[in-house]
């Protein structure tokens, strides 16, 4: 599941549309963004009433766009989840 690389920032607002290879479309908001060993993640959280968060690389392209990128590699997946865990766990 890739979603459009480019997203643009809605003034202020902490929501992003996500689009899927397939057309669908999420709204999801911005949980927060992240780092782990250098580099940066954000932890997004899907408007579909499920219990889901996705978890994508981050990279700003300028002030105004970010790119989202997939975590394709198993053992980097493992450690942005594992942190994300520990950062949430911190939060309750």
């Amino acid at each position: 599941m890739a979603e459009d690389k480019k997203q643009a920032y809605e003034d202020d607002a902490e929501f992003i549309t996500l689009e899927f290879e397939d057309g669908t479309e999420v709204e999801a908001e911005i949980m927060g963004i992240f780092d782990v060993e250098g580099k940066e993640y954000i932890a997004l959280i899907p408007d579909d009433d499920s219990d889901d968060v996705y978890l994508y690389g981050y990279k700003e392209v300028n002030d105004e766009e970010f790119e989202l990128i997939d975590i394709e590699d198993d053992d980097e997946f493992d450690k942005v989840v594992k942190v994300f865990e520990e950062l949430t766990a911190e939060e309750e």
